[in-house]
């Protein structure tokens, strides 16, 4: 289970021993039991504190054996062939508080060794080979002495006198092994001062040696344990000796162990317990050999409790109905039938007194059982742990007229749900526990709407369904175990306070399922196969954010996927709000784009990028032009690289800058001007195309003034005529100045057509552009005329 119930039935349970005895977390423990070891072993650490060197062969215990072990708190010699030990073989081991010399061949019950070892809580010297049970005067200085364990293998007696050193002592627990007794002085158990007394009973042979022994041992203690009640044929002995308890018992808690008999026996023996004052009564490991019919009568005591383990029956057939009739009828608050035969109960008679119900590990199915009953009004808690039942709905119909019942446990079953079934419950169930079933997710339409604590760990649930019934009690929900994709909501369990998810099968749970839950303040959902992904990211931070209780972390919480993070504890695992933020991330890429042509923009605008681009561009081109020329054709017909049209208010540009830049370079052009190289005598329009035919290129120097140029638009008009006519791209615009659309006579609408359609070069004004506007003009001209002509040609 998962929660402990708000109510738990008192039952009583004898046990023998102390914790002290047994390993604790924190204490260095050396474990040689079972080694064959023939004596103590020399190299045992100096810090060790608890020692086991039971079931061995160790004949002796010498003085140095533990004479380094000052730490030593409890030591186990039990099962071995110990004959000695040494009076001072404990005198360094001021702290022992357990020792166990059980079942051995020592000879001497003085105990002189114990000289010195006043810390002893624990001592067992049971099961020797003492001829007498005389206790030594050591005993009277074992100051802090609880439980003391006495026997012998031999045959033995036992006087008052044998018991007087430990007759003052106050002690919570005294075990006797009287197997081998065969003679008792009446009173001896009486000067035990003790809470809790076992006996392990001899053969009931001799009455009046048996009644002797019950007569005193009831009225010993408040606790009594009896061990080894065993006949098979005659009983009466057994019989005789229970009808002592009579009203002058102490017993309250009484517990029979190891019985075998009939069924008719164990009636007689309880028969007069039930007449006493004892409130709580257990009967462990009963063997029953045979199961007949027995007179019993039924008073109205009440009984606190009865608690019946390991019930085993040896015979095939008999009437099962004389068991559960007996039940059905007695009075008694608390019961518990556990580790048995049983596979049925039948509804307890009307006026039964039933609180708490316990018939865990058994084989009873739930066709049948309490079906229709209606006379379990008072039951408070019902525990059908381990059994056989296949029903879920055959579960809550037993349930509906159990007025009272507050906690339900019926895990480790075998139960399902079929979709369609109705369940009835009843309104009082607060505590319900369904693990280590095959229920599936259909049982949340299946709930009593009044739980407030439901465990269903190990299950088969996928899925918490949105449409469920309304569990606004719920506070605490179990589902640990199960195959779980997702972290349930609490839209119907808004009061939720606790929840169990661990070992599921979901990889990115979100903490936004808290804002469903704002009650809850413990969760538990380590060991799940996590994916370390921005899904995760608020679920790992919920330890920082919130107050919940998180169980197991940090180390219970590691990544599975990625394969690069597998094994990283979520608390190491960070992604940032960029990556995980798809608006954010958004908002950074658009303004980032946004500021990157910001900057691109005024890049451009202060440093003309968009020109030295569109230069660039122009030079490529002309080059390629350029390669693709047939020389050898132009070598035969040109005289000119460029024949150059200008207008005369121009003309100090192009014999300061244009001359120089194409005349005077290492490759010089031939350059044609109507100042140079017009024909005197000749008419202009005749040397305006002589020159142009003559010339590879014609340039053109555009200017508001080379608008207002009649010769400029007759040079203009010729050259583009033999663009048209040849096929050929040898004009070349070179704007000096800007020249605005308004200011273009409409006679040079040839002029406007070229500027649209050609694409021109601009004179920059700037001079770190200059070199790049040389640079595509000669582009521009640049072929390579081998044959050299004379400049009077015409």
């Amino acid at each position: 289970m998962a929660f402990i119930p708000f109510f738990v039935a008192w039952m009583f349970i004898f046990k023998t021993g102390y914790s002290l005895c047994f390993p604790a977390e924190n204490n260095i423990a050396i474990n040689n039991s079972s080694s064959s070891l023939m004596a103590v072993p020399s190299n045992l650490p100096n810090q060790t504190e608890i020692l086991d060197l039971s079931q061995n062969r160790i004949n002796e215990i010498h003085i140095q054996d533990f004479a380094s072990l000052h730490r030593l708190r409890s030591l186990n010699l039990s099962i071995n062939r110990i004959k000695n030990i040494a009076n001072a073989s404990f005198r360094s081991n001021q702290k022992l508080e357990c020792l166990d010399l059980s079942k051995n061949e020592l000879l001497n019950i003085e105990c002189q060794f114990l000289h010195n070892v006043t810390s002893l809580k624990y001592l067992d010297i049971s099961y020797n080979r003492f001829l007498s049970l005389t206790l030594g005067i050591v005993f009277r200085f074992l100051k802090n002495l609880e439980y003391l364990g006495l026997g012998s293998k031999e045959a033995m007696n036992l006087q008052r006198s044998d018991l007087k050193e430990i007759s003052r002592k106050q002690l919570q627990e005294v075990s006797i092994g009287l197997e081998s007794l065969s003679e008792y002085d009446p009173g001896t158990l009486l000067v035990l001062r003790t809470k809790k007394l076992h006996l392990v009973l001899p053969s009931a042979g001799s009455s009046s040696l048996f009644t002797m022994i019950l007569r005193d041992a009831f009225m010993s203690s408040n606790t009594l344990k009896l061990s080894n009640i065993e006949c098979y044929e005659e009983c009466s002995n057994y019989i005789i000796g229970f009808k002592a308890l009579g009203n002058f018992s102490r017993v309250s808690n009484l517990l029979l162990e190891n019985l075998t008999m009939t069924w008719q026996d164990i009636m007689g023996i309880i028969q007069p317990i039930w007449d006493t004052k004892i409130k709580n009564l257990s009967i462990t490991k009963i063997t029953l050999s045979d199961i007949r019919s027995a007179v019993f009568q039924y008073s109205d005591r009440v009984l606190e409790s009865l608690s019946i383990r390991e019930l085993r029956i040896i015979v095939f057939y008999f009437t099962q109905s004389i068991i559960y009739n007996f039940f059905a009828k007695i009075k008694v608050v608390n019961l518990t039938i556990s580790n048995s035969d049983l596979i049925f109960m039948t509804c307890p008679e009307q006026g039964n007194y039933y609180k708490f119900i316990d018939f865990t590990n058994n084989s009873m199915t739930s066709d049948f059982f309490f079906q229709d009953c209606h006379f379990l009004n008072l039951l408070e808690t019902l525990i059908l742990q381990q059994n056989m039942l296949l029903h879920f709905y055959k579960v809550s119909s037993m349930t509906q007229y159990m007025k009272s019942l507050v906690h339900l446990d019926v895990s480790q079953n075998h139960l399902t749900l079929n979709e369609k079934t109705n369940c009835l419950w009843t309104n009082s169930l607060k505590i319900l526990n369904l693990s280590s079933n095959r229920l599936t997710d259909a049982v949340f339409s299946c709930l009593p709407s009044n739980i407030e604590i439901l465990d269903m760990e190990k299950n088969n649930i996928n899925i918490v369904p949105k449409r469920i019934n309304n569990l606004e009690m719920m506070k605490e929900l179990y589902l640990g175990s199960n195959k779980l994709v997702r972290l349930p909501e609490c839209n119907n369990f808004r009061n939720l306070e606790i929840l169990f998810v661990e070992e599921n099968s979901y990889h990115e749970p979100s903490s936004s399922f808290l804002q469903t839950c704002p009650r809850l303040t413990r969760l538990n959902a380590a060991f799940n196969p996590f994916s370390c992904t921005c899904h995760l990211r608020d679920f790992s931070r919920m330890k920082e954010n919130t107050q919940i209780d998180l169980l197991g972390w940090p180390e219970s919480y590691q990544c599975i996927y990625p394969e690069k993070l597998r094994g990283t504890l979520l608390k190491d695992f960070h992604l940032s709000e960029v990556m995980c933020n798809t608006g954010l991330l958004l908002m950074i890429i658009l303004g980032s784009m946004i500021a990157l042509a910001a900057i691109m923009g005024l890049t451009c605008h202060f440093l003309d990028l968009p020109w030295y681009l569109r230069m660039i561009y122009q030079w490529t081109q002309m080059r390629r032009r350029v390669m693709m020329t047939d020389i050898l054709q132009l070598n035969e017909n040109l005289t000119y690289h460029a024949f150059v049209s200008y207008s005369q208010h121009d003309s100090r540009w192009v014999k300061e800058q244009l001359l120089p830049n194409l005349e005077e370079r290492e490759n010089p052009f031939r350059i044609c001007l109507h100042e140079r190289h017009f024909i005197p005598g000749k008419g202009i329009i005749e040397n305006i195309i002589t020159c142009i035919e003559k010339s590879y290129k014609s340039i053109f120097v555009l200017s508001p003034n080379f608008v207002q140029s009649e010769w400029c638009h007759y040079e203009l008009y010729f050259a583009q005529h033999q663009v048209l006519s040849e096929q050929s791209d040898n004009l070349i615009l070179v704007v000096l100045e800007p020249i605005p659309q308004f200011m273009i006579p409409s006679k040079y609408y040839k002029l406007k057509s070229l500027m649209a359609k050609k694409t021109y070069l601009e004179w920059p004004k700037d001079k770190s552009k200059q070199r790049l506007f040389w640079a595509n003009l000669q582009a521009a001209i640049g072929i390579k005329l081998t044959t050299s002509k004379e400049e009077t040609l015409m």
